[in-house]
């Protein structure tokens, strides 16, 4: 299957496993290139460019496949190094950066000055439309429906899609609510060219995160994700567990005047408890409602290869056959 993104990133299929913080690592994005599609190592949870460096290098060491690294550039007082990580992915060698949270415009020019392909994630219309204007040259589509930060305008995919498929030029990849054939051949329908999966790969045999987290995954239904952080407009979907459920009712007792400080302990410093501790219950952490549809736990291959094969069952078989009827 070839689409404006498969031939952008050089890649067989057009699938793409986005950067999540303590999942994104060198492993998991080997299996996923391996398998032809777009694996991603995220930046952040590296820490410094030294790190990255090398975490860059070990993923060489497993595929020779394009790969990718998220840079999530965030609001924060301690900022981290970003010319130094963005130094270690061009030293590494990687052409493909997916940025996220504020506007890249600062570092586009030196990572186009260097070859690099930039998709961007985009909650609404109007940031991929700004992304567009400043030069990136792809978008990853995000609706609510996804894990970790869907914005504040809670616009689902089968709105999103097609608006953006109106307004936009540059090409853009469906994510949140992707985990199968399904998802893909309904994001292609609505003008993407691929699609992004998150909380999916998580539960894959490469994903080097505790087993708790794929078996809580795989036991959770669409129900099972809650919105935190809503007051103070940095909304997350994250999975419900003992933890969300005291941060709710910090947020309810306290209202309008909650601060972060408030929700601190739920909030800060879980992911390295959650993904590699595997301690389900000490903090909020980022999923999305696409549980639902997850009951197995293959390896990337696997997933990749069905997702293809039942893709094309369905355009050749079940559309084509629609019209022929």
């Amino acid at each position: 299957m070839k689409t404006r993104i498969t031939k952008m990133f050089g890649v067989e299929h057009p699938i793409i496993q986005g950067g999540m913080h303590y999942v994104g690592f060198a492993e998991l994005a080997a299996a996923v290139s391996n398998a032809g599609g777009l694996g991603i190592i995220t930046g952040l949870t590296q820490q410094t460019p030294e790190r990255l460096a090398n975490e860059i290098a070990r993923c060489r060491d497993m595929t020779d496949k394009p790969i990718g690294v998220n840079l999530t550039f965030l609001p924060i007082v301690n900022e981290p190094d970003y010319p130094g990580l963005i130094r270690a992915v061009i030293d590494g060698g990687v052409k493909i950066v997916e940025t996220a949270g504020n506007n890249p415009a600062k570092w586009l020019p030196v990572l186009k000055d260097n070859g690099i392909t930039v998709i961007h994630k985009c909650t609404t219309v109007r940031h991929s439309l700004k992304a567009q204007e400043i030069g990136c040259d792809a978008v990853s589509v995000d609706g609510f429906e996804c894990g970790g930060h869907p914005g504040e305008d809670d616009i689902p995919n089968m709105i999103l899609l097609p608006r953006a498929a109106d307004e936009l030029e540059i090409p853009f990849i469906a994510s949140g609510g992707m985990a199968d054939a399904r998802s893909l051949v309904a994001s292609l329908a609505m003008g993407a060219e691929g699609m992004n999966m998150g909380t999916r790969f998580i539960a894959t045999k490469e994903a080097p995160v505790h087993d708790n987290v794929k078996a809580a995954i795989v036991a959770a239904s669409e129900l099972d994700t809650r919105l935190v952080m809503r007051p103070l407009r940095n909304t997350e979907r994250v999975l419900t567990n003992a933890a969300v459920d005291r941060l709710l009712q910090k947020e309810h007792d306290l209202g309008a005047n909650i601060r972060f400080e408030d929700i601190a302990p739920e909030v800060t410093d879980v992911y390295p408890k959650v993904m590699l501790d595997g301690d389900m219950d000490v903090g909020a952490w980022s999923c999305g409602m696409v549980a639902g549809l997850i009951d197995d736990i293959p390896t990337c291959r696997e997933l990749i290869d069905r997702i293809m094969a039942e893709a094309e069952t369905l355009v050749r078989h079940r559309l084509e056959g629609l019209l022929a009827a």
